[in-house]
């Protein structure tokens, strides 16, 4: 089992006593929410594993008790650039706020030595578990398989930040890592064994020269670049008190940018040896002694992260970051512990017996399987039926196959055999109300995790941020997502676009997508709290009000919607239509577009602000049907506002920035309509090859006619080809932002509708007089993929920009 994170600690060690008043002072004065005026407070050191010295502080009065961590340096003269805490603070605190990395929430750094004696920081205190022996004793097998896959997970979602966004793009050099890493730890070797100091092992020199002479081209190139943590180990991750899964990644020291494999490795080392601070020898690590029940083998271990990033399998260089791990290893025991105490004094022993094990591996004829476990195909080539041989620049990695797979059985479960009963009620006298058994299914896809698959991590990152003054806000965290990129989503809304009943079930149907999302990227902590937790909880829905009847709506600019400013409010008059989602009986809130100020620059008239659908004066006309179709209880409505009161607090970022908003709105939030149009594809596509394989005319079935499958395959290849540029657009989306990306996201919205199109359109030519009726879904989700050639923004519109960016374009040649 486990140990609590709570039970690791001691009494401070005599060596680490420091001013626990001066502390209190401080924390008092730089730590939100820190009690001033307790009746306990209490300092104890964690015993495990810590570089820098680690201490737990309790803090409160009576039943009321917050736990803090503190981290500092060790006391006395240390070697260069040696516990740097500054770091620490640095690395934990970008991936906090800008990522889903777990990582423990940081308070405060001090760097003034004279409050405690050296520097420190404070951080929240996570209460879990700790695994300290990999071996997992007193572990059931099954949940020593998901610790491991955890861990695996963990790593891979560390490497998976993305530096430069997160503001740790000078956090290190990221070419040439190993061999500056092989020179500083040999350099801190030889500092350690220097006169009067431990004697100098002849074979640490013939290892250094076998590590400079083996570094792989891939450190050089900067291709296996990214954030690398230094010490990534079991011992060093928290995990959930009874779920099996990480929560807390810790022990920052040695954090830097480099080459990542060098983690993956380190990461690996309990295979290889076995090192304790408490025994005087090395021994066997797990490839040797033998793997518990459970317990994943190395190159299982390795699949997993790999899986989980897409990255190539690492046969090739194994050895070398093996054996550059164990030198470093041998390096950090030579020069000893600076906070073990006592315990260090087997290091040097250990430091020579890592030398030789690194040497022994490296004389090993086979140290990694060529290719997978269990005779899997290469990791970065993962399956993906419609990707054919799993080929291409664009596959899935584990993770979203894993949430992929998860979503099919869902479907085919429970979606699409409800959705004739769906059907039924939306045209039936109680059509504006909500089939029970939707409610149902959303606490079933809340449970299975996959609710709200659609939240980037950016945006996800900043809602925590403004959520952190709200009380309890750990509740919240369920509500974001996965943590996905809007590429690795974009595999998943496909699967949902296969039904139009589908998105709303799992929390991502528009447009409260792209209503939360604007929330997410564009709403203060107020609206936050008020407008999106119930949003992101399933208890409310929206709508989005800014097309108008009077006026060409395609061009935002033409819109006359009043906003105008009344005090401590703001009064609303105008008509809109097409206003999605406001018909059901669950939108509470809207979010308009209209113009404050009517006299300013084009683009700095329009703004846009929340509306609470059950404020007087909010009319809501009709509902405005699609082709026959009012997609009760969603509907679209015409509404007419007639100075309706909004609070001014409901403004979103400020007057005039409604087209600001607008345009960041248009690209991951109208992009879903694409990936959603490509499931609405691939079901046309099944029907269609299942109706022509069961049906006949003129004595033959219909696949058996020569022209159905020319343009079957004409079909697929279409489909195919705008399916990569959906993802093409969805991973520059994520690389380079919505404005860069805007080129490609104009051939997606044109592309996308067109293709569907031509396939529902065959597909309900070979269904004959089924597929125009309401026996099949197509003539639906033709009309849907019709209307999505004008709603989406009109072709024309996104013609018009990708044409004006070919013609730029030439004009620089």
């Amino acid at each position: 089992m486990g140990s609590n994170t709570g039970d690791l600690v001691t009494r401070v060690q005599s060596a680490h006593l420091f001013d626990h008043d001066a502390l209190f002072r401080y924390a008092a004065d730089n730590v939100s929410g820190f009690p001033t005026n307790p009746s306990q407070f209490t300092i104890s050191q964690f015993g495990h594993g810590q570089s820098n010295p680690t201490f737990l502080i309790a803090v409160g009065s009576g039943s009321s008790i917050k736990r803090y961590v503190l981290r500092k340096k060790p006391p006395g003269k240390l070697l260069q650039s040696a516990h740097a805490v500054e770091r620490e603070f640095q690395v934990l605190k970008a991936l906090g706020e800008h990522t889903q990395v777990p990582v423990p929430k940081v308070f405060c750094l001090c760097t003034d030595p004279s409050v405690i004696g050296t520097a420190f920081y404070i951080m929240e205190f996570m209460e879990g578990r700790i695994f300290i022996d990999p071996k997992l004793p007193n572990v059931a097998p099954e949940r020593r398989t998901a610790i491991y896959r955890a861990a695996a997970k963990a790593l891979a979602s560390l490497h998976s930040a993305d530096v430069d966004t997160i503001g740790l793009d000078k956090y290190g050099r990221r070419a040439n890592y190993c061999q500056r890493q092989i020179d500083r730890w040999f350099k801190q070797y030889l500092a350690s064994t220097s006169e009067g100091k431990p004697v100098r092992n002849p074979k640490m020199f013939e290892l250094v020269d076998w590590l400079r002479k083996s570094i792989p081209a891939e450190d050089s190139t900067g291709a296996t670049s990214g954030l690398v943590h230094g010490d990534f180990r079991i011992d060093n991750l928290v995990f959930h008190p009874y779920e099996d899964r990480v929560i807390g990644i810790l022990d920052w020291e040695l954090s830097t940018l480099g080459n990542q494999m060098c983690d993956v490795a380190y990461s690996c080392m309990h295979y290889i040896v076995n090192v304790q601070l408490d025994k005087e020898h090395v021994s066997e690590g797990l490839e040797i002694t033998g793997l518990p029940d459970g317990i994943l083998s190395m190159p299982e271990f390795l699949l997993e992260y790999c899986s989980a990033l897409g990255k190539p399998w690492p046969a090739a260089n194994w050895k070398f970051y093996v054996a550059f791990s164990l030198f470093r290893a041998a390096s950090i025991y030579t020069g000893g512990n600076a906070s073990a105490g006592e315990r260090a004094r087997n290091t040097g022993v250990q430091a020579n017996e890592l030398v030789e094990c690194a040497l022994g591996y490296i004389a090993r004829e086979n140290v990694l399987p060529a290719h997978p476990p269990s005779g899997k195909r290469d990791v970065s080539r993962p399956s993906y039926e419609s990707l054919v041989d799993g080929t291409g620049r664009f596959v899935p990695n584990r993770k979203v196959l894993e949430l992929r797979g998860k979503l099919v059985k869902f479907m085919e479960t429970h979606i699409y055999p409800m959705e004739k009963e769906f059907s039924k009620l939306a045209q039936s006298d109680l059509r504006w109300t909500v089939h029970p058994e939707e409610e149902r299914l959303k606490e079933e896809a809340k449970r299975q995790g996959l609710w709200n698959l659609f939240i980037p991590v950016d945006s996800a990152a900043r809602a925590r941020r403004e959520l952190a003054a709200i009380e309890n806000k750990q509740s919240f965290d369920q509500l974001f997502g996965e943590g996905l990129t809007n590429l690795e989503y974009g595999y998943l809304c496909e699967i949902m676009g296969r039904s139009v009943w589908a998105p709303q079930v799992f929390n991502c149907g528009a447009p409260d997508t792209g209503n939360m999302e604007v929330i997410l990227r564009y709403g203060n902590k107020e609206q936050i709290a008020e407008w999106l937790i119930p949003l992101l909880e399933g208890k409310i829905r929206s709508g989005f009000a800014m097309t108008e009847p009077q006026v060409a709506s395609s061009d935002a600019t033409n819109i006359e919607c009043s906003i105008k400013r009344q005090g401590d409010s703001y009064v609303i008059n105008g008509t809109k239509w097409w206003t999605s989602g406001a018909m059901d009986p669950r939108c509470r809130v809207l979010i308009l577009m209209g113009k404050t100020d009517f006299n300013a620059p084009k683009h700095k008239q329009q703004s846009m602000i929340l509306v609470d659908m059950r404020t007087p004066g909010i009319h809501v006309k009709r509902p405005l049907t699609v082709f026959g179709f009012d997609d009760a209880p969603h509907g679209h409505a015409e509404i007419s506002f007639e100075n309706v009161i909004v609070p001014a607090k409901n403004i979103l970022l400020g007057e005039g920035r409604g087209f600001e908003i607008a345009q960041g709105r248009l690209g991951p939030g109208r992009l879903h309509h694409c990936m959603r149009l490509i499931g609405a594809a691939e079901r046309g596509m099944e029907l269609m090859a299942q109706r022509a394989l069961s049906r006949k005319t003129f004595g033959m079935f219909i696949a058996q006619h020569g022209s159905f499958v020319s343009d079957l395959a004409k079909l697929r290849v279409e489909l195919e080809g705008t399916r990569l540029l959906v993802l093409e657009a969805a991973d520059h989306l994520d690389k380079f932002g919505n404005k860069k990306a805007r080129g490609i996201l104009a051939m997606a919205k044109v592309a996308a509708p067109n293709m569907a199109l031509k396939v529902l359109d065959t597909a309900i030519q070979v269904h004959g007089a089924a597929g125009v009726c309401s026996d099949t879904v197509l003539a639906h989700l033709w009309a849907t993929a019709r209307t999505l050639r004008i709603a989406d923004g009109p072709d024309e519109v996104h013609l018009g920009t990708i044409g004006k960016l070919e013609l730029q374009r030439a004009s620089k040649l």
